[in-house]
């Protein structure tokens, strides 16, 4: 679970009730002007995309904050023990293997291989499976952008409606203040759902997305350079380009102790 997502989220309603308790809280709850932000913005996000890719989108919207971190060291080590074991016996003694791995891209990228596919095909076709994936996260990605934009946008409505209301109400100017509280609490709704809501959300699938990509891309480069008949030292130090410079360093250091043990 990603704390951070939850505490953001949490934190950021937290401080804005807080300062809103702290400077009376009367006034700035108003169904109608809910209504006109919050069923506006989804509205017009159902106009925006087609109803199955809205749907489609909670199981995405997950890894915003169930998506663990990926382990880069786990990966690395597995993809390098792979490789020694095709290196000495042939890509084919990994056939018994394939089966034990979790991961279906990984194990769809050896059984094509042991399949005896080239790299041309091989690459083809998981690429093919890594751009599909990245459709699926920017259809999410847009869901929660297109809220983030349309949500601001009916507050400003609401807004303009309540000041149309209050306009027409001119004669009694004891009610002006509050009419104006009115029109205006729908523009702080729609920037709520906009920046403490969607936005972060939609940055965080992007981030996340972006992360998978580039696990799937490492483990694509492995796959094709143990299938190549690289050696060890060569597929580990493709596997190395795709690392944070942090966990990169991790890895020679973990490398360094072993030989020296």
């Amino acid at each position: 679970m990603d704390l951070g997502s939850i505490v953001g989220i949490v934190l950021g309603w937290l401080f804005v009730i807080i300062s809103i308790v702290m400077g009376g809280g009367a006034g700035f709850i108003n169904a109608p002007s809910m209504m006109i932000t919050i069923g506006g913005a989804l509205s017009s996000t159902l106009i925006h995309y087609p109803l199955p890719k809205i749907l489609a989108t909670l199981g995405v919207v997950r890894k915003a904050f169930m998506s663990r971190e990926h382990d880069y060291v786990k990966l690395f080590d597995n993809l390098s023990d792979i490789a020694v074991r095709a290196r000495r016996d042939g890509i084919l003694a990994l056939e018994n293997d394939i089966e034990k791995m979790d991961d279906p891209f990984m194990k769809k990228g050896f059984q094509m291989a042991v399949d005896g596919n080239s790299t041309d095909i091989i690459r083809h076709v998981l690429e093919e499976d890594i751009n599909s994936m990245m459709a699926r996260h920017i259809v999410g990605q847009g869901v929660f952008k297109a809220l983030a934009n349309y949500a601001p946008a009916f507050g400003m409505i609401g807004t303009l409606i309540g000041l149309v209301q209050m306009l027409r109400n001119m004669s009694d100017p004891s009610a002006i203040g509050s009419g104006m509280a009115v029109a205006l609490i729908t523009t702080l709704y729609g920037a709520l759902i906009s920046n403490v809501v969607a936005l972060p959300i939609a940055g965080k699938l992007e981030q996340r997305s972006g992360e998978e990509v580039a696990i799937k891309t490492m483990v694509l480069e492995g796959i094709l350079s143990i299938q190549e008949g690289n050696s060890p030292r060569v597929v580990q130090e493709k596997l190395r380009s795709f690392m944070p410079p942090k966990i990169r360093l991790q890895t020679e250091e973990n490398e360094r102790k072993a030989k020296t043990a």
